[in-house]
């Protein structure tokens, strides 16, 4: 059974939600200067406030500091969250996991008194360490609640069960759960999670790492594929009045101008991503190639740089949008990838991401 806060909120009162912050304190900042956030909003923080990128304790620190200071503030648990656990359990796997992550908070914590893994001969002086000189950030994050709930939505990390009681969910769902907008779930409210990156829906979709928000199925999916995705941004969920609406921030800062219109009359939309890279190809091209994505069963057109042709077997390298643009001349477009062979991977300000021949620009 899963820890949930009830809570009565003013409906005249804005609520903001954002998730998977991933330890990017500069963006986040940026996000809540972009929109105007102030004290008499309510403000949602769903998990992931440490890993992947390189602020994992000034995040911690700087939303603690935002949750003592307001009582709007509200934080919930995500699984990057509690990885001191694998420590205090003495878990295995932690260490290559530390060796492989180098941007995690158990390396902060780690380097902020000059220590490294080789300063400790076993997990339980290791768990000794962060419980000694950590102990006040670790009994905040665990106490933070697992979801809250309001007349109208439910906030949580990664999800809930598919069950009429499904307060009685277990602690490891909520937190870990994948794809959790390709479930279903039997509330009868809106369920707000993160976790999942939104791009892994759009297989057959423009790309786009902007929130889903299906009223139908009561699920808004946030995670924007921030630190995680080269083209990922870090989203914020508006409620105001009834309404659901959204804004983003990313990383990406050559700005270009659209120097000629661009009409794509192919029609080719997708995303590939992780871990579906296994390919077969159905025809070459001379800068795409067609190919069926053996795990999905479906056709995509893949820039061939991103594919890796290995005797019989072919993969693609890495996640890349599958999808061509149009674009209107003197629009603004940002750069994703630029040394590919007549094409250009650009992202829109409306946040789709896709391929634009090189001339247009």
């Amino acid at each position: 059974m899963i820890q949930v806060r009830r809570l009565q909120l003013d409906k005249t009162k804005r609520a903001i939600v954002i998730s998977d912050i991933h330890a990017n304190l500069g963006l986040f900042k940026n996000l809540l200067q972009k929109v105007d956030y102030t004290g008499d909003d309510y403000l949602f923080i769903n998990g992931d406030l440490s890993e992947k990128g390189q602020n994992s304790l000034e995040v911690v620190e700087f939303v603690k500091n935002l949750s003592e200071q307001s009582t709007n503030v509200y934080v919930t648990k995500g699984n990057c969250d509690v990885v001191h656990r694998y420590v205090f359990n003495e878990s295995e796997g932690v260490i290559p996991y530390m060796n492989r992550q180098k941007n995690s908070i158990l390396n902060e914590m780690l380097a902020q008194h000059c220590k490294t893994l080789y300063d400790f001969t076993n997990l339980e002086e290791l768990a000794h360490f962060y419980r000694q000189n950590f102990h006040d950030e670790i009994e905040w994050l665990e106490s933070l609640p697992i979801a809250y709930e309001t007349d109208d939505y439910i906030i949580i990390h990664a999800g809930i069960e598919n069950r009429v009681d499904w307060h009685q969910t277990e602690e490891n769902f909520a937190l870990y759960t994948q794809a959790f907008y390709e479930q279903a779930h039997q509330s009868n409210k809106l369920v707000i999670v993160g976790h999942w990156p939104v791009v892994n829906y759009r297989a057959s979709q423009a790309s786009s790492h902007n929130p889903i928000i299906d009223l139908d199925k009561k699920i808004i999916a946030l995670d924007g594929g921030n630190q995680i995705k080269e083209d990922g941004q870090l989203n914020a969920l508006i409620i105001q009045n009834g309404k659901y609406t959204y804004t983003y921030v990313d990383e990406l800062t050559s700005e270009m101008i659209v120097q000629k219109e661009h009409n794509d009359q192919t029609r080719r939309v997708g995303t590939l991503t992780y871990p579906n890279y296994d390919m077969q190809i159905i025809r070459q091209e001379k800068y795409f190639t067609l190919c069926k994505n053996i795990n999905l069963g479906i056709e995509q057109w893949i820039k061939n740089e991103y594919l890796l042709i290995d005797h019989e077997t072919v993969s693609a390298k890495t996640d890349v949008s599958t999808t061509f643009l149009s674009v209107k001349k003197g629009e603004k477009v940002w750069m994703v990838e630029y040394e590919c062979d007549g094409y250009i991977l650009v992202k829109r300000e409306n946040g789709e991401v896709g391929w634009l021949p090189k001339d247009c620009l």
